[in-house]
């Protein structure tokens, strides 16, 4: 499998591809106005806490206060974990009238952007991430990341990272990218993450509520940072700049994969020459095509996401049931695909057309989780209902892909439908015969869209004349162009 990494940057924005054998899987965006704030550590102060949400609300300095549950505090009950990469449960969470008080000032991480209408998510486990490894400032844990499966592997790590926190009062966290390395290495990983958080606990000591004390890098040095593996065959970036930034950065931290940075000095658009924009536009789209025939509808919702497979023009197998087996098979995989590229998250639902075969059911599904242990973010997946229903969960930090990049429709203000010409035809009917019983008029002028007042001119141009002798007054209608389909205006003169 070759991977590259596509970097774009103008003035104001960044945007980072993921393709995967030529296909996108990932799209980052960064914009100068509305930089990301997971991963920044800052000084706040509690305006309110809410015992009956066991949470407090926290004021970073962000337009909306944060939110900080008492299960995302550090205090000893929480904080006595053995070093041995095993995390204690603990047997209860304090009250968070125990944790903190309205006015004190605390020291949070954020978590969880701000999405929709909720503020950011905090946290008080600090931690600063490097290359190979996380930093827990406050804590005595040793771990290992789930990715690395390996049980020699895990024990191999947990007793190089235990060497390397002897006579400390910090833990680590071994990430993904530090299977295989030797002590050397995680050595000089521990020297940068140890450097990096004196510098913030200088900050933090003078930090005034509402100051940021550590901010993440910039989305392409993050890039490098997170995603940079032995796989990745080459990371582009058309930005000189960057790239100069970029290569830099390697140099430092992933010396042997710097080769790999390269600067594209092309005059085409880098996402245009690998397909990303086209990709970015479909992945607004609410349905998928299956190469198969059939589709995928993807209805992002405030509750959870659904995700409809339909066979629509498949009929190449021999019955009913291996259409549905095959046509679930190409939609476990496109819909792992459209999670990640999508960065939908939070609860999911996958409605697989209808199978009678338990094992198709079961093939079905390891097709998913194949399809999903390339995914970034944590997923966890269920079994499938009788009705054919998986249900899943997929951890997201930020908006999807089409929050980011849309707004609600001013017209039908995110509902997704119109009133049509007719309905909207009625209400005027409705609002003229509610106007002239309150008020006196000679004749009445009807504004609205071209396509409502053109109805009521043509096809109900009888009732019209009805309603004119119902209420004994003219009736004129005016064609607004700038006027939604929904808009009308009854003017009496």
């Amino acid at each position: 499998m070759t991977e590259e990494i596509l970097i774009n940057v103008t003035p104001r924005e960044a945007r980072v591809g993921v393709v995967e054998n030529g296909m996108l899987q990932e799209v980052h965006i960064e914009r100068s106005g509305h930089r990301g704030y997971v991963g920044n550590i800052y000084c706040g102060r509690v305006k309110r806490v809410m015992p009956g949400m066991q949470a407090a609300f926290v004021d970073i300095g962000l337009e909306r206060s944060a939110f900080l549950h008492a299960a995302d505090m550090a205090h000893p009950a929480l904080n006595s974990e053995p070093i041995d990469g095993v995390d204690a449960a603990p047997a209860s969470v304090p009250s968070i009238t125990e944790l903190v008080h309205e006015g004190q000032r605390v020291i949070v991480q954020v978590i969880k952007d701000p999405i929709g209408s909720k503020g950011a998510r905090l946290s008080t486990h600090l931690s600063i991430p490097s290359r190979y490894l996380v930093l827990l400032p406050d804590s005595a844990t040793l771990g290992v990341s789930v990715r690395i499966e390996g049980e020699a592997e895990r024990e191999r790590l947990r007793g190089l990272l235990a060497g390397l926190v002897e006579g400390s009062k910090f833990g680590l966290i071994a990430r993904t990218n530090a299977e295989g390395l030797e002590r050397d290495a995680l050595a000089e990983d521990v020297a940068y993450v140890t450097r990096v958080w004196q510098v913030v606990a200088e900050a933090i000591a003078r930090a005034q509520p509402g100051q940021r004390v550590y901010e993440e890098p910039a989305l392409p040095l993050r890039v490098l940072r997170d995603l940079m593996h032995d796989d990745i065959e080459k990371v582009r970036v058309d930005s000189r700049e960057t790239f100069e930034r970029t290569l830099d950065f390697a140099r430092q931290f992933m010396p042997e994969l710097a080769e790999r940075v390269e600067h594209y000095p092309g005059e085409r658009p880098i996402f245009d020459l690998y397909g990303v924009e086209d990709e970015i536009q479909k992945a607004l789209r609410k349905e998928v095509p299956l190469k198969s025939g059939g589709y995928l509808v993807i209805d992002q919702t405030e509750a959870m996401t659904t995700i409809d497979v339909n066979t629509g023009a498949y009929l190449g197998a021999r019955n009913l049931e291996e259409t549905a087996f095959r046509t679930n098979l190409e939609a476990a995989q496109a819909a792992a695909r459209q999670l990640r590229l999508r960065n939908l998250g939070g609860i999911i639902i996958i409605d697989f057309i209808d199978m009678h075969d338990d094992e198709h059911k079961r093939q079905v599904l390891r097709t998913l989780e194949k399809a999903l242990a390339r995914d970034h973010a944590k997923t966890t997946v269920y079994e499938m209902s009788p009705l054919g229903l998986v249900e899943m969960t997929r951890k997201r930090t930020t908006e999807s892909l089409a929050r980011q990049l849309c707004e609600p429709c001013p017209a039908c203000s995110g509902r997704g439908i119109l009133k049509t010409a007719e309905t909207v035809g009625y209400e005027i009917f409705r609002e003229i015969t509610r106007a002239v019983r309150q008020f006196e008029a000679e004749k009445l002028l009807v504004l609205a869209s071209p396509r409502v007042v053109t109805r009521m001119l043509e096809e109900e141009s009888a009732a019209v004349v009805e309603l004119e002798a119902f209420i004994g007054k003219s009736i004129r209608f005016q064609p607004e162009e700038q006027y939604g389909q929904e808009q009308f205006d009854v003017v009496l003169l």
